[in-house]
């Protein structure tokens, strides 16, 4: 017998809009800056890759070309992604 492995794909289970904030949260504390803009790909294709292009103002491949695997997105495009998830960046003070 043999065994199929499928791959794993976050986004089937980002069912909520706290779920994707939450995942969001996690990448910004804890992950690089490349895991953060793999997580944000994740989040927008759980919501709707066309939705969330028409929603940032953007075509659909550009999204998809500006969240891939090793791209780095201008700051302005992760924005609208991130207000199109109905979410924002927000800076916190950190005392040492």
């Amino acid at each position: 017998m043999s065994l199929k492995i499928t791959p794993f794909d976050a986004a089937k289970y980002l069912e909520t809009d706290e779920d994707i904030a939450a995942f969001l949260d996690d990448m910004l504390e804890n992950g690089t800056t490349a895991d953060f803009i793999n997580a944000l790909g994740t989040a927008a294709r759980a919501k709707g890759m066309t939705e969330m292009a028409k929603q940032a103002g953007v075509t659909r491949a550009s999204l998809y070309k500006s969240l891939a695997d090793g791209a780095s997105p201008r700051f302005e495009t992760v924005s609208k992604v991130m207000s199109a998830l109905g979410l924002r960046l927000k800076t916190e003070r950190v005392v040492a």
